[in-house]
């Protein structure tokens, strides 16, 4: 899962080692410039390099900005106490955790300094040419065999835009609705640079299989807004998609499944108890547990990945599991927030200096911001709610992969659980299947840690692309 908070950006640079005396690399000011207009650059990520895109404007006697991250599918994130002083600028990333701020100087066209997230200390480097995203070999490139179709469609009050991928063909075809994982994402599912639904949708779509990928709500050019939205709503949006797909006559109306990544493996299993009209249903690193039992595993597999001592990831394991019980129970919202401001304080006191550096200049405010966001509709359903019965009283043909270096969704923790499940209910059809090597992204990795998901090259392991074909077409490829 890729929870909703803390921002990604956050997870990422907390997780990097301090870089030593990044003031040395900022060149002495010599003569005031033009910081208006764009620029691009990087910050030095040990292994892997964060491109980062930003605009400036002169505004009211001073300046304003945005910066993108397009690896984390962040666009247009304000920035704020932009300041120029001679050659000169510092500004901080508005909103997020930990205070990330640039701090650097102008010469020969380049804007050089030092990038500062609570603990974090890392170099960066802006220019005003365009930077070389990193490379990703499997992205698709013209001419493609296939078409592909701008679609926009309702879910209740909610407009979803998305691309529809067809074989060439009169069809009918197969056809399945792919929904990502928890967060704002894309119809690509775009994060690190990787764009995994659009490799998928063309390794599917090659071998006879439509496919629709959406943007979430509220991410794109869909409206809504998905933090008010919990995975009940989102199981609704995906229902929607599978009616836009039943309707097309180049698809088989009752040959139409649903695929999920990570809290998709969620939405999957509600929405085909919903409607007879979902043919199938495939889990890719699905939860088979509730959010308060997954996330503990995930926490502690995360933190050791990262070179945790094994006794403060205990402790922190154990805080997350406080945590977790006390949004399970019937407290008022007054007596509850106290209760989460202790456990954060305990929290507080165990990451030491670096997690009070994270925090930024007033911690307090920090973490009532974090409470908040435990507080949220879509937080507290997923702590709560428990994918079993829904996976029970599926009666339609199941596959449920995961990779065994996943350390998001714990494979053995929730396939066991889901194989369970499932042969419990009596389901006659259903494949589980453990991927040796893979991460939660579905990459060949070597430790799992989400440091490594920018590093990979490859965006989906080509077994995982071949099961998925091969189980759909074997059950749904001829009429």
């Amino acid at each position: 899962m890729r929870p909703r908070l803390p921002h990604p950006l956050w997870l990422m640079l907390l997780a990097a080692p301090p870089v030593a005396e990044v003031a040395s690399q900022v060149p002495d000011p010599v003569a005031t410039f033009d910081l208006a207009g764009h620029w691009e650059g990087e910050i030095e990520l040990p292994g892997s390099p964060l491109q980062v895109m930003l605009d400036f404007a002169a505004a009211d006697g001073g300046w304003r900005g945005t910066i993108d991250i397009p690896a984390q599918a962040a666009f247009g994130l304000p920035l704020e106490g932009v300041a120029v002083d001679g050659e000169r600028v510092r500004f901080t990333i508005s909103g997020v955790p930990g205070t990330p701020t640039f701090d650097g100087a102008h010469r020969a066209g380049e804007i050089v300094g030092g990038f500062a997230q609570g603990a974090a200390r890392l170099p960066f480097r802006l220019g005003r040419d365009a930077v070389a995203p990193p490379a990703r070999p499997q992205d698709p490139l013209p001419p493609l065999p296939y078409g592909e179709h701008e679609v926009v469609y309702p879910s209740g009050e909610v407009t979803l835009a998305g691309t529809l991928t067809l074989p060439p063909g009169p069809g009918p075809f197969p056809g399945v609705v792919l929904v990502s994982g928890s967060g704002p994402q894309n119809r690509d599912e775009e994060l690190y640079g990787h764009r995994p639904f659009r490799v998928l949708a063309d390794a599917l779509a090659r071998r006879g299989i439509a496919v629709l990928r959406s943007d979430d709500r509220g991410v794109g050019g869909s409206s809504g807004d998905l933090e008010t939205a919990t995975t009940v709503d989102l199981a609704a949006d995906a229902l929607a998609a599978v009616e836009l797909l039943r309707a097309r006559p180049e698809v088989a109306a009752e040959r139409v499944g649903i695929l999920g990544h990570s809290e998709g493996g969620l939405v999957g299993p509600i929405a085909a108890n919903r409607s007879a009209a979902v043919a199938f249903v495939v889990l890719l690193a699905g939860p088979g547990v509730s959010g308060g039992a997954l996330l503990p595993v995930q926490t502690e597999r995360l933190a050791l990945a990262m070179g945790g001592d094994p006794q403060t990831v205990a402790a922190q394991r154990a805080l997350v599991e406080e945590a977790v019980d006390l949004l399970s129970g019937e407290e008022d919202d007054a007596t509850l927030r106290a209760a989460l401001a202790e456990v954060a304080r305990r929290q507080l006191e165990l990451g030491g200096e670096p997690a009070r550096q994270a925090l930024g200049d007033d911690p307090q405010a920090a973490i009532a911001r974090q409470i908040d966001r435990l507080l949220t509709p879509w937080f507290r359903f997923f702590v709560l709610y428990d994918p079993r019965p829904a996976l029970m009283a599926l009666r339609v043909p199941v596959l449920a992969v995961n990779g065994t270096l996943d350390l998001q969704v714990d494979a053995e923790q929730n396939l066991t659980a889901i194989e369970r499940a499932l042969t419990a209910a009596g389901n006659p059809d259903w494949t589980v299947r453990r991927l040796a090597g893979l991460n939660h992204l579905f990459q060949h990795a070597t430790t799992g840690s989400t440091l490594e998901y920018g590093q990979i090259g490859e965006t989906l392991a080509p077994e995982l692309l071949e099961l998925i074909g091969d189980w759909i077409l074997e059950r749904f490829g001829s009429e």
